[in-house]
C-alpha cells in the first residue's frame, strides 16, 4: 500500500504577454478561460494551497472567486521557474515544502499526473521530479519539438535532448521507421516539482552550454550536480497550448469528451 501523499502546493506561472498567442491565459476553451481550467485541474489534484502567479490584473480579475491566490508579479521575469521563486519569497514556504510548478497553458492536466510529480519528489531526496511517458511511435522519437529523457535504474534522470534518445545502433542501422522492442524510449512531460528551497538556488543557477545548445532550462539542474526524480505519467498528458492552432483543436478536444 502506497504511503499517504504529504501536502503539497501547486503553483501556476501565468504570464500576459505571448508572442505566439497573446492573452494566452484569458483565451476562452469552452467558455471558461484557459488559466480558470488550469487552476481548476490543480484543485482537483488536492493540492493544500493553489497559486496563480500573474503578472497582469486582467488575469487576476479572470481567477476571483475560484478558490485559488493569486500572487502578483514583476513582468520582467526570464522563466516561469523565476516567477515562482518570488511567490516562495512571498509566502514563506518553508525549504522542504513540495512545489508543483504546473504550466499555465496546460489546460486539461490530469489530476493523478499531478499528483504523481508531487509524490515523486516526497519518495526521493532529489531536490527536483518530473514526469515521462514511454514513446511508441518513431516520428514522435525523430522529431527535434518533442524532449526526450534518458533515465537510470534508480529512477533519475541521466539526460534530456531534443534528439533520437537513446540511439538504439544496430536497430536504427537497419531501419529508422520502426522502434526496436526492448528499449526504454521516452518524452519528458514538462511538469515540474521543487523543493520550494531549491527554486531559489535553481534560480540563481549560471546558465550552462548544454541548456543552452538545446534550450532545455532543465539541463542546467543536471550540469550543476544536482538530481532529478522522474516518474512515469500514470495518464496522458493532452499538448499544452501554444498557438491559435493548438487551441481551436482543444475546443475539438474537449467537445469529443462530452458524452
Amino acid at each position: 500500500m502506497a504511503a499517504a501523499l504529504p501536502p503539497f502546493i501547486v503553483a501556476i506561472p501565468a504570464r500576459y504577454g505571448s508572442t505566439r498567442l497573446p492573452a494566452k491565459p484569458l483565451r476562452d476553451i469552452a467558455g471558461v478561460p484557459m488559466v480558470v481550467r488550469v487552476a481548476q485541474r490543480a484543485l482537483q489534484a488536492g493540492a493544500a494551497q493553489v497559486v496563480v502567479a500573474v503578472d497582469d490584473q486582467r488575469i487576476a480579475d479572470a481567477l476571483a472567486g475560484q478558490g485559488v491566490d493569486v500572487c502578483m508579479t514583476r513582468s520582467d521575469h526570464a522563466s516561469g521557474s523565476d516567477r515562482l521563486a518570488e511567490c516562495a519569497a512571498h509566502y514563506g514556504w518553508a525549504d522542504d515544502a513540495i512545489v508543483v510548478n504546473l504550466q499555465g497553458d496546460e489546460p486539461f492536466a490530469p489530476a493523478a499526473g499531478i499528483r504523481e510529480v508531487a509524490r515523486a519528489l516526497a519518495e526521493d531526496d532529489a531536490p527536483m521530479a518530473t514526469l515521462a511517458t514511454p514513446i511508441d511511435d518513431a516520428h514522435e522519437l525523430f522529431d527535434p519539438n518533442v524532449v526526450k529523457l534518458v533515465r537510470g535504474v534508480d529512477g533519475r534522470a541521466l539526460y534530456f535532448s531534443r534528439a533520437p534518445l537513446p540511439w538504439a545502433r544496430d536497430a536504427f542501422a537497419k531501419d529508422k521507421d520502426q522502434l526496436p522492442s526492448g528499449v526504454p524510449f521516452l518524452r519528458h512531460i514538462g511538469i515540474y516539482a521543487y523543493r520550494a528551497g531549491f527554486l531559489h538556488r535553481y534560480t540563481g543557477l549560471a546558465r550552462t552550454m548544454l541548456e543552452q545548445a538545446e534550450s532545455l532550462e532543465q539541463l542546467r539542474v543536471l550540469e550543476h550536480g544536482y538530481p532529478i526524480a522522474v516518474r512515469l505519467t500514470p495518464e496522458p498528458f493532452p499538448p499544452g497550448i501554444d498557438t491559435q492552432a493548438d487551441l481551436e483543436r482543444a475546443q475539438q478536444w474537449l467537445q469529443a469528451q462530452q458524452p
